[in-house]
């Protein structure tokens, strides 16, 4: 049965089989430089994919070694699949040439399955990742964090390495306070891919966000600014937590404020910081248009 494949070698010849971490490069990165190979990603206990199972394994053999098929159980096998982003399953991922070239979610039938193997081996690889983040990038933009979550791994499911997706997904895991999951993301990105700017506009946001938990809170730093309106240092933490809680222009303030009275303080921290959140938030954020505008006037004037 198919709930028993982790207990013997998967039906099917060379064409279908078992996979775990330690054998995954020679039987699926390897192999896939012969010819595509779908890796499958199931648990004992998913319906949907046991219903899967038998419908994937009919169209690879229909393939007549086109195409091969690996199937990793995350239960006892899960480093790959947290590697690969994947948040949900059945979760089937086709690698060609080394790489991830296309993959889907869900227990598709048996005709949607088919069409996604013949336009694998045509080479005709949806290109719709690109709709795919920007779909997710406006989900960020209006607050929805989790429904950008499910549109970043819909896409690192087909391309696990793609910056843009796992720079989105870091800045997801943000929104929600999971830093830690958010320094995992970023790790994935390729090493040539690390200063893509929506990678490091990610990588600025974590690094806000974790300054921001440090700095104390808002009340207690307002408190000393209203004591000491020239404690540049008390002004910059209550710029950096007032960013921590979503108030962009009020941060922008406070920094605009040191540069105005001392801008050589910390060594032209607060301009520097003020760098930081325009990363952080992207060049089109109306906070980010508004206090570069206001920076300029300032050191310009």
């Amino acid at each position: 049965m198919f709930q028993d494949q982790a207990a013997t070698p998967a039906a099917g010849g060379d064409l279908v089989k078992d996979t775990t971490t330690q054998t995954f490069v020679a039987d699926v990165i390897e192999e896939s430089k012969k010819q595509p190979v779908l890796v499958d990603f199931w648990a004992p206990w998913c319906g949907p994919c046991k219903q899967l199972g038998p419908i994937i394994e009919k169209a690879v053999r229909a393939a007549k070694g086109k195409v091969k098929l690996v199937k990793m159980n995350i239960d006892e096998h899960p480093q790959i699949a947290g590697q690969m982003g994947i948040q949900s399953i059945p979760a089937v991922i086709a690698f060609a040439d080394g790489r991830p070239a296309d993959g889907f979610m869900g227990a598709l039938p048996e005709s949607q399955v088919t069409d996604f193997i013949e336009r694998l081996l045509k080479g005709k690889i949806d290109a719709g990742d690109a709709d795919l983040v920007k779909q997710a990038d406006e989900a960020m933009a209006q607050g929805d964090a989790a429904g950008a979550a499910d549109l970043y791994a819909q896409v690192l499911a087909a391309d696990p390495t793609r910056p843009q997706a796992l720079a989105g997904l870091a800045r997801c895991y943000v929104q929600t306070g999971a830093l830690d999951r958010a320094r995992q993301a970023l790790a994935l990105v390729p090493a040539d891919k690390v200063n893509d700017p929506a990678v490091a506009a990610a990588r600025s946001a974590v690094d806000l966000a974790e300054a921001a938990s440090n700095v104390g809170p808002v009340g207690e730093l307002e408190q000393k600014v209203a004591a000491n309106p020239k404690d540049h240092q008390a002004r910059f933490d209550l710029a950096v937590a007032l960013n921590g809680k979503g108030q962009r222009a009020e941060a922008v303030g406070h920094l605009l404020q040191i540069v105005k009275q001392d801008r050589k303080w910390n060594d032209d921290g607060a301009r520097k910081q003020l760098v930081q959140f325009f990363e952080a938030w992207g060049p089109a954020d109306e906070a980010t248009v508004d206090g570069r505008k206001k920076l300029s006037s300032l050191l310009f004037s």
